[in-house]
């Protein structure tokens, strides 16, 4: 799909058919969206088409322009809740009432909770005068671009719609041809190879495993966390990669998150297009930190217990959004005392905390992420290594048992040495925007390129879901 995809938009473009090269990639990423379920094809096309015309009725009409954009938010929000949140709610209505209302088992839409925030942001800009390119074709490009349409990055009209126009990106660039396909070939690395080698160990920990002891327990929590960043990044650097083969560039979504060493430089880094869209259409029309302390820690707590929901219909993501809210407001009174941390000290709380929350978003209920953390507590006992046995009996240990650690993983030390250099790679290595800005070909990264692409494809019958495919 892709390199045909590719030839088809860059001839078109070499022939001066601008027009119908837009028109022929909007087409593509309507196919590429279609391809799991057609069935869905006509949702994303009527919430385009509604979406636009209501940002034309702002524009242009008559009608107060605050209705039309209230109307716009409450059709887009309407949408994404009867997808994504009616089986929770009568759930919740039947354990409160004590009824017993069947649940519609709704089938949740492809990246419906993306391209739904991208389009509010779009009305709310439309609403305040901040678009200028009006066309149609456009838009639609710029709602379906399919490398980033499925999850992210979450864009802007104003950093993408100028991109699609620019006569200078209809030329085939073999600059970016060779950075595409380099991150391309390492998200699609980071996916297939290390996301989905982690996501077994995290799959037997949280799903299979009834009890964990301590090591077990931090090897599970581990596995995620590393499973959700090489997944997630994985994808977007594919998207990245993607876009630049059509000399487009999507923003930085993430800037190597694990290496913040407090809470609020994690989200500066972590899926920093979803923390924008936070920030700036939610966090301060609320007020943000203009109306005092109180309102300000309400808002912070709002705006991730939104967070938390936008991400899952569960309880589990309301309690990670609201624990990321009191981090948050946690991190800001510390400030506002004048305290501070060594910066190592700082790194391993807020890689621990990061750690723990992720535990209530993974799991697929409270009882699991209690049986997690019973384990990394240590009170459903403690397996240690053999040769620890003589240390650990001169401390009179006697609780210990000693054996193979990862006995219930079918595993060695594998995990070990797996969650060893994740840590290095997230640490030590570039990210994906560090490479387009210093990197050029090589005889040696073209090899690197070939290594990881080859890799990567003798991985693919794991078969293992990408994350965010249902978020």
């Amino acid at each position: 799909f892709l390199p045909i995809t590719l030839f088809i938009y860059f001839y078109l473009s070499k022939k001066k058919l601008v027009n119908l090269s837009t028109g022929f990639l909007a087409f593509a990423s309507l196919f590429f969206y279609s391809w799991w379920n057609i069935f869905y094809l006509p949702l994303i096309l009527i919430s385009v088409s509604i979406n636009y015309l209501v940002s034309l009725l702002i524009t242009k009409s008559k009608l107060s322009k605050k209705t039309l954009l209230i109307s716009g938010i409450i059709f887009n929000i309407s949408l994404l809740s009867y997808f994504k949140y009616t089986d929770f709610f009568l759930q919740n209505f039947n354990v409160l009432f004590n009824s017993d209302y069947s649940l519609l088992s709704i089938t949740l839409p492809l990246a419906i909770s993306f391209f739904t925030f991208q389009q509010i942001a779009y009305l709310a800009d439309s609403y305040k005068g901040q678009v200028s390119d009006r066309s149609f074709l456009n838009y639609i490009v710029f709602v379906t671009f399919f490398p980033q349409l499925i999850a992210g990055p979450i864009v802007h009209h104003k950093e993408m719609m100028p991109q699609f126009t620019k006569i200078s990106n209809k030329v085939l660039s073999y600059k970016n041809i060779y950075l595409g396909v380099f991150i391309f070939s390492m998200g699609l690395f980071k996916k297939v190879v290390i996301a989905d080698t982690f996501a077994i160990w995290a799959i037997n920990g949280f799903d299979v495993l009834d009890k964990l002891h301590l090591i077990e327990a931090w090897a599970t929590s581990l596995s995620y966390t590393f499973q959700l960043y090489f997944d997630f990044s994985g994808y977007t650097d594919m998207a990245i990669g993607a876009a630049l083969l059509f000399n487009i560039k999507l923003p930085l979504n993430f800037n190597s998150p694990y290496k913040s060493t407090n809470i609020r430089d994690f989200w500066r880094r972590w899926h920093i297009t979803l923390s924008r869209f936070l920030r700036d259409y939610i966090y301060i029309p609320m007020g943000g930190n203009k109306k005092g302390n109180f309102r300000l820690y309400g808002n912070l707590l709002t705006t991730f217990l939104i967070g938390g929901l936008w991400h899952g219909a569960g309880w589990t993501f309301i309690l990670w959004g609201l624990l990321h809210g009191f981090a948050i407001i946690i991190h800001r009174t510390w400030c506002v005392l004048g305290l501070s941390l060594n910066k190592y000290l700082a790194w391993f709380i807020t890689f621990n905390f990061i750690n723990f929350s992720w535990i209530f978003f993974r799991a697929e209920s409270f009882d699991d992420a209690i049986k997690v953390i019973r384990g990394m507590l240590g009170f459903s006992g403690i397996v240690s290594p053999i040769f620890f046995k003589s240390f650990i009996d001169l401390l009179n240990y006697e609780e210990i048992k000693f054996g193979d650690v990862y006995s219930n993983f079918n595993s060695d030390s594998e995990i070990s040495i797996w969650v060893l250099m994740a840590f290095i790679a997230c640490l030590f290595f570039k990210n994906s925007n560090q490479i387009i800005d210093t990197d050029t070909l090589s005889n040696k990264k073209i090899v690197l390129i070939v290594f990881m692409f080859s890799i990567s494809l003798m991985h693919f019958n794991k078969n293992i879901d990408f994350i965010y495919f249902n978020f």
